[in-house]
């Protein structure tokens, strides 16, 4: 229940595994001044830093180094919170945190941090979520998004749509009270027209959320083809060093290589992948299956040709095989030695662009189209971090909407759409969430935070 003190302490390295500069151990629960009290010798004045030595059972000293102490509500997780913060070596941090165990915590689950901060209110589910993508940022652009949807800008989008939202159902469902008068308060309270205002609303919020995914997730794209067509060569010109091997022999890429790249910050993670083609070889067999796993989790597929041979019969079977569903693009490479210039050809719905994986020409063309392919808008500002349940959430609330508008004359069914799309908004920053959800989301998050 949010809100519900808990009833352990726990505790934890909140800094990254490996040596480094400065480690911190990090203590949140009701025991929290007694673990101080014992590995300080006395617990520090709330919000004031102390230096000192931190001490093991016997007396001896651990380490030397800073304490913060944070008395509840006032604290990230807003509980009464420690904070030890030492020398980052390996050995003496694991030493620091069992001292803590052995004085009265327990080993803190991945995101329970995090995970007490949401149940004492100290943040909503979305921005809960927005501290892991903060993390996990893999760009500058992703890292302004998540913290955009940390400080509550999506949070604060969600509960301007459910106000509106909650207004609505509260006129509806006051309709209901008077079914004998014959005032149309359907008609009358343009109720129509509200719908199709929240609805505006609702698809701005959702392309600003798809914009927030895409930044946080990037696109994986698999570079696919038969062998020697350029896949490695164009691999190391979209990542800019020498990620892969490139010979003429046929069949050198035995397994998928990955390189993660950005473009205007949208995350790119590249796969090369073994040339397709019958074979004997026991090991490139292993590596093609692997390569055709890998379209299965794509995003995109970039079909590599030879502009001097262009489209063979081999390259149709490969297509032939691909999922009818995923985006592709035609690379006919080589096109320096084919004397044909860089260019975006599209032909019956299939783009196809001529390149030069050599030299680079043509690799601007293909960076753009990748973006525009992704969804990506340039111009988009104000992004928030937004994952997959918030924009299937977002979808669902679109789909009540949508029904409610079919059912105008029936005023029950109206207010039953809202009350359901209501749910789905509320899911979204927490207000109504399951158990299983919840331990899923903070399953993913690390141990420290």
């Amino acid at each position: 229940m949010v809100g519900a003190p808990q009833p352990d302490t726990i505790a934890a390295i909140a800094t990254a595994p490996g040596r480094g500069g400065i480690g911190v151990v990090r203590v949140s629960g009701r025991r929290a001044a007694e673990i101080a009290e014992n590995i300080l010798g006395a617990c520090p004045a709330p919000r004031i830093a102390r230096y000192g030595d931190f001490l093991a059972s016997d007396g001896t000293v651990i380490d030397r180094g800073i304490a913060l102490f944070f008395v509840s509500p006032h604290s990230y997780t807003g509980e009464d919170v420690l904070e030890l913060q030492g020398h980052g070596g390996i050995a003496v941090m694991q030493i620091l945190l069992q001292r803590c165990l052995e004085s009265g915590a327990r080993l803190a689950e991945a995101g329970e941090f995090t995970r007490r901060a949401w149940l004492n209110d100290k943040l909503d589910l979305a921005q809960a979520e927005a501290v892991a993508d903060l993390i996990e940022a893999s760009t500058a652009q992703a890292a302004q998004s998540a913290m955009r949807s940390l400080v509550g800008e999506f949070s604060n989008h969600i509960h301007a749509l459910l106000q509106r939202l909650i207004d609505l159902r509260m006129y509806v469902e006051a309709c209901l009270d008077f079914p004998e008068e014959e005032i149309d308060f359907i008609t009358q309270g343009k109720v129509s027209d509200k719908l199709a205002a929240i609805s505006a609303e609702l698809e701005a919020v959702y392309a600003s959320a798809l914009q927030g995914k895409l930044l946080r997730e990037g696109i994986q794209i698999v570079l696919i083809g038969q062998p020697n067509v350029g896949k490695s060569s164009l691999l190391n010109q979209l990542s800019g060093e020498e990620v892969a091997i490139v010979t003429p022999i046929a069949g050198t890429t035995r397994d998928a290589l990955k390189s993660a790249i950005q473009i205007e910050g949208v995350p790119l993670h590249i796969i090369d992948t073994a040339g397709l083609r019958e074979t004997t070889d026991e090991i490139e067999r292993f590596g093609i299956a692997r390569t055709w796993q890998a379209i299965q989790r794509a995003s995109m597929a970039l079909l590599l040709l030879d502009a001097q041979q262009g489209m063979g019969q081999a390259d149709e079977l490969i297509l032939q095989q691909l999922p009818p569903s995923l985006p592709l693009i035609k690379i006919m490479n080589k096109s320096d030695l084919a004397q044909q210039t860089a260019r975006l050809v599209k032909t019956d719905n299939v783009t196809t662009i001529y390149l030069s994986a050599k030299t680079g020409e043509g690799l601007p063309i293909l960076r753009q189209h990748l973006l525009e392919m992704a969804g990506w808008h340039s111009s988009a500002d104000g992004i928030f971090s937004a994952r997959e349940r918030h924009l299937a959430a977002l979808r669902q609330v679109h789909t009540c909407l949508a029904r409610a508008n079919e059912q105008l004359q029936q005023a029950e069914l109206v207010a039953e759409e809202l009350r359901l799309a209501q749910e789905s908004l509320n899911s979204i920053t927490g207000e109504f969430t399951n158990e299983d959800l919840l331990g899923e989301i903070f399953s993913r998050f690390c141990i420290g935070k």
